[in-house]
């Protein structure tokens, strides 16, 4: 069975957090302008993407003149648009994918391949065909650099991606046996790139070619089917697996829905994923209004991530304008706070729910919500945030009435309650 849909007009709390989970936060008037709409029309048009990057973003990762600083200015582009684009969803969609698709910057430091990289996440985000999005991922530099496909050649067979392709972007684990790896491994080999390697061609641009010298053309079973397969083979058999629906379904759950998800939920995400041949839009439309989204139970269940937590805090404030200093301390208050994007802990990306939260994090968060509110260089704001924009209800922290507007924004940004999307 499909997810129920969330029949009734949107009240402001409906709306506050509508856009919590699919825009970071939002301020009164931009909550208010959803108030007594339908949720699947709210659904349907923050999923229409124009690709329409944030106005006056100062970053420029082709100014780079090493390959450290491409990176940083790479980081601090990206979190520029999660601050200010006006697809803020897409954004929200390009940092889910990011810790699907995992790829780092330890290893990939080729400027190019990282905007590529985003750029394809983008390009993707509420994509109508997972397939195609899996196969131009597993043909970017990018993650043929990350995962060694590059170094994969007949006779040999390089198992790190065909193995992380299974057990992280399609079936997860316990749906393929160590043959299909090996197989797959085959069936990919001869997938490489040319161009933008090593130190002093870091803001060369790779392609990727098909090397049919390096590929095994020999026959092949994998997850069931035998033939001469290729790469593009493997990408469709394990994009199509029916068990990719309920473990990709149930990270999208996590991303908008709770750190904990409903199990019968994500199967109803699944159905809808497994029906439409995997057209993500259409599974996001249909979560992104239904019952199971806008359930009591289901509000205040994810705790931010660092970045989310950075985003939803200047989107509250009404996006007021930092400048590119403060930007790109940001991104390192990111990574002190457990989230430096481009770099995930592991292959499997970040652990995300209770993991953001340590003593030494919780005390960061202190620190930025000070810095954004209270410090020397805090944004001048004509209107303080509301308790709607700040806590997603109509009432302030008990206790806070008779502060200072900005005292009272800087406690209620370290508050459970905001912590809490």
């Amino acid at each position: 069975m499909t997810l129920s849909p969330y029949t009734r007009p949107l009240t402001a709390e409906d709306a506050a957090h509508f856009l919590r989970r699919t825009a970071f936060g939002a301020t009164e008037p931009q909550i208010r302008a959803l108030v007594g709409k339908d949720a699947r029309e709210v659904a349907r048009s923050a999923l229409k993407f124009r690709g329409e990057p944030a106005s006056g973003n100062p970053f420029d990762p082709a100014q780079g003149a090493t390959p450290g600083a491409v990176i940083q200015l790479t980081r601090a582009r990206w979190l520029y648009e999660l601050l200010y684009s006006p697809e803020p969803l897409r954004e929200k969609l390009v940092l889910t994918w990011s810790n699907h698709f995992v790829i780092g910057t330890d290893k990939v430091r080729n400027g190019p391949s990282l905007s590529g990289y985003l750029a394809l996440l983008r390009q993707h985000a509420a994509t109508d065909n997972f397939e195609a999005f899996t196969r131009a991922v597993a043909q970017s530099p990018a993650m043929l650099r990350y995962l060694d496909n590059d170094q994969n050649r007949r006779g040999k067979p390089n198992e790190n991606f065909s193995r992380e392709l299974l057990e992280l972007f399609t079936t997860g684990i316990g749906h393929y046996t160590e043959a299909d790896v090996h197989a797959g491994a085959r069936a990919l080999s001869g997938w490489t790139f040319t161009g933008g390697r090593g130190n002093k061609n870091f803001l060369e641009v790779p392609q990727f070619v098909f090397n049919p010298k390096q590929h095994d053309a020999g026959q092949k079973t994998y997850l069931g089917n035998t033939g001469n397969l290729t790469g593009e083979d493997v990408i469709r058999l394990a994009a199509s697996h029916p068990q990719t629906a309920s473990f990709v379904g149930r990270k999208l759950h996590r991303a908008f829905v709770s750190d904990t998800p409903d199990p019968q939920a994500v199967a109803g995400s699944a159905e809808t994923w497994r029906r439409t041949g995997g057209n993500v839009h259409a599974v996001l439309e249909e979560l992104l209004s239904s019952a199971a989204f806008y359930a009591t139970e289901q509000r205040a269940s994810i705790i931010r991530s660092p970045v989310d937590f950075l985003a939803g805090a200047v989107r509250s404030l009404g996006s007021p304008r930092l400048d590119s200093k403060q930007i790109l301390n940001l991104t390192q208050t990111a990574g002190k706070m457990g989230q430096l994007l481009l770099l995930p802990d592991t292959v499997k990306g970040w652990d995300g729910g209770r993991e953001w939260i340590n003593d030494s994090t919780l005390l960061t968060r202190m620190q930025l919500a000070a810095a954004l509110t209270l410090g020397a260089k805090a944004p001048k704001l004509t209107v303080p945030p509301t308790p709607l924009a700040l806590l997603g209800r109509e009432t302030p922290l008990p206790g806070t009435e008779r502060l200072s507007p900005a005292q009272r924004t800087y406690l209620t940004l370290i508050s459970p309650e905001f912590q809490l999307a």
